[in-house]
C-alpha cells in the first residue's frame, strides 16, 4: 500500500469515529431539547386547563365586566390553537407561540386586577384557590422556560461549533428558537402610593 493511501485511511477512520461521536452528541442534545419543550407545553396546558374553572367562578358574579371575561376566553383559544412539535422550534415559531401565551397572560392579569373591585368574588374559596393555582403555574412556566432555554442554548452551541456544524448541516440539525422577555417586560411598572402633594 502506498503511503498516501494509508494516510487517507487513517484520516477517514478518525473522521468517521469523530463523526459518529459528533452525531450521537447532537442527537442527545436534540432529545434533551425535546424533553424540556414537553415540560413547557405541560405547564402552559396546566394554565389553559385552569382558565375555564376561573371563568365559571368569575361569571357567578353577575355584574363582572363581560369584556374582560371575553378577552380571557379569546386569548385562551388563540394560545391553545398554536401547537408546535419539537422539530418546529424555529425562532419565528417560538415568537408566535410566545406572543399568544403573552396575550393570554396579559388577559389573565387584567382579569385578576379587575377582580380586586369585587370583594364578594375575592371572598370565595374557589376563586382564591384558582388564583393560587394560577400563580403557582406561572412560576412553573417560568422554570420550564428557563430549563428549555438552557437545553436549547447548549444544543445551539453544539450545532454551531466546529466541526459539529459540518455534521449538523449534513444531518439536518437546525438551530432551535429561545424564549425571550416580552416587550411589556421592558417597561418598569408605575408605582403610586397615593402620596401626591
Amino acid at each position: 500500500m502506498s503511503r498516501g493511501l494509508i494516510i487517507f485511511i487513517v484520516v477517514a477512520a478518525i473522521f468517521g469515529m469523530y463523526g459518529c461521536s459528533s452525531y450521537n452528541g447532537l442527537v442527545d442534545k436534540d432529545t434533551n431539547v425535546d424533553k424540556y419543550w414537553s415540560q413547557v407545553q405541560t405547564q402552559y396546558q396546566r394554565r389553559a386547563d385552569l382558565i375555564p374553572n376561573l371563568v365559571r367562578t368569575v361569571q357567578g358574579v353577575a355584574d363582572f365586566e363581560k369584556s374582560t371575561l371575553q378577552s380571557v376566553i379569546e386569548a385562551r383559544a388563540s394560545a391553545t390553537s398554536i401547537k408546535l412539535s419539537a422539530d418546529q422550534l424555529t425562532p419565528e415559531n417560538i415568537q408566535k407561540f410566545q406572543a399568544a401565551q403573552d396575550q393570554l397572560g396579559g388577559s389573565l392579569s387584567r382579569l385578576l386586577a379587575v377582580s380586586e373591585n369585587y370583594p364578594q368574588l375575592r371572598a370565595t374559596q374557589n376563586f382564591s384557590e384558582l388564583q393560587a393555582q394560577l400563580e403557582g403555574t406561572e412560576n412553573r412556566i417560568a422554570v420550564a422556560r428557563n430549563d428549555f432555554n438552557g437545553a436549547a442554548t447548549e444544543y445551539n452551541k453544539s450545532v454551531r461549533s466546529f466541526p459539529n456544524n459540518i455534521f449538523a448541516g449534513i444531518f439536518g440539525f437546525a438551530r432551535k428558537g429561545l424564549f425571550e422577555a416580552s416587550a411589556a417586560a421592558q417597561n418598569a411598572p408605575t408605582v403610586d402610593f397615593g402620596t401626591k402633594k
